[in-house]
């Protein structure tokens, strides 16, 4: 599986060579951010705070509101550790402050050991420090305290001179198990894929910005197919993981999707597919996730107009039903909702929303029994989604929210307010 990376200096994305020689200022990070999240989680780390010269926490910020990022670069401490935690970030990335008494106060898994090395030896302080402590020795010591290890061939970073694929199984083997990404000189697609038959991610930057290797490349480097046309079969999903239906993609369609951010596919007869080209049903591509036996992809889509299926339904399988289908109704209501009727009198007067949600969250709180219950629930959530529709605030927006919050590891009280 490939990491993009994103190396923070100066609020600028930046690639360097051995970590000391600028090579590439590709300036503002968060459009490639929005490209990069189409593989998934993305490496985002802040050089000038390794390098004790800066921060770049306000971008960072940024970017975790953009796509799910593992944050490291100059968390030195707990406190730090935890803000970047509670801030979202999927994981945290800890160099020298990778130690027992530190570690040890944090969730095992949502923690990385970055262990940098020069020749095999251990280096500090943004690369510029030697320690003389074998790296191999040092994955053992720490592979039952953290989750996960970013290993750094340093002295390929940045060279585009390829990964030494004998030294990643010795790095994944003193792992003792735990998820190794390793970093350094990755070049080539077939480089991902031997990793990742090794049970090794690949943390990828200089090759991207390049042009070396081309992103859609990158996230099918470990595709198989079984097919005698080589088709991947590509299950499409919306922001709920709702299955909106099966097509099929090729090389050629999903480099045209990275490419476009677009929905796009093969048709079996009409070769390149750009859903929504002829209809207006068009949508934007937001993930791509292989599945684990890598011979099947997701599409994660924003669906607009009608939906995805050429009858005119939200899915393949007819009509879709729900909180979903809810939501969807409310917010096309807050638009054309017809004078006169309930939902457009609670669009319009907020006084009226407020004391119905109030009403009825009294009414949930004191019901008894499980039809009880789920009556009053149904009401607080139509509720909800007309408040929600008023604000243009969807379904997916607020799972994030929840997901954001889930990853929050400092817990408030939560005593009711006086």
């Amino acid at each position: 599986m490939i990491i993009p990376s994103i190396d923070l200096m100066n609020g600028h994305a930046v690639q360097l060579v051995g970590g000391r020689e600028l090579k590439i200022d590709a300036g503002d990070p968060r459009p490639i951010a929005t490209r990069f999240r189409l593989a998934g989680e993305i490496a985002v780390i802040d050089l000038d705070a390794a390098l004790g010269q800066g921060s770049n926490e306000a971008v960072i910020r940024d970017l975790l509101a953009i796509a799910p990022c593992r944050v490291g670069g100059g968390i030195r401490d707990v406190e730090t550790a935890r803000k970047w935690l509670d801030a979202g970030a999927t994981k945290v990335i800890l160099g020298t402050a990778a130690v027992p008494e530190i570690l040890s106060q944090l969730p095992r898994d949502r923690v990385m050991a970055a262990v940098d090395a020069v020749d095999g030896e251990v280096v500090v302080k943004g690369w510029r420090e030697r320690t003389g402590q074998d790296a191999l020795t040092k994955l053992h010591e720490l592979s039952g305290l953290v989750g996960g290890f970013l290993v750094t061939f340093v002295e390929r970073e940045g060279r585009l001179g390829g990964t030494d694929l004998e030294r990643v199984k010795a790095v994944a083997q003193a792992a003792g198990g735990v998820r190794v990404t390793s970093a350094g000189g990755i070049t080539t697609v077939s480089e991902i894929a031997a990793l990742d038959r090794m049970g090794v991610d690949a943390q990828v930057g200089m090759a991207l910005y390049s042009g070396v290797m081309d992103l859609a490349d990158a996230i099918s480097a470990t595709l198989t197919s079984d097919r005698p046309d080589g088709l991947f079969a590509t299950i499409v999903c919306d922001e709920r993981d709702v299955a909106l239906g099966l097509a099929w993609s090729d090389q050629a369609s999903l480099r045209e999707a990275v490419r476009t951010c677009r929905g796009v596919y093969h048709s079996r007869t009409r070769g390149l597919w750009v859903k929504g080209l002829s209809s207006g049903d068009h949508q934007d591509l937001l993930r791509i996730d292989l599945d684990c036996d890598r011979d099947a992809m997701r599409f994660t889509v924003r669906q607009h107009g009608r939906g995805f299926c050429h009858e005119g339904t939200r899915t393949c399988f007819g009509e879709d039903h729900g909180i979903g289908n809810l939501q969807r109704t409310l917010a096309a209501r807050a638009v054309d909702a017809p004078a006169g009727s309930y939902t457009r009198r609670l669009l319009d007067d907020a006084v009226l929303l407020r004391a119905k949600l109030v009403e009825e969250a009294g009414e949930l709180a004191d019901a008894a029994g499980a039809n009880d219950v789920a009556g009053e629930a149904a009401d607080v959530m139509y509720f909800t989604l007309v408040a929600m529709a008023r604000a243009g605030v969807s379904m997916a927006e607020v799972e994030a929210v929840l997901d954001a919050r889930s990853r929050k590891v400092s817990r408030r009280k939560g005593d009711a307010k006086v």
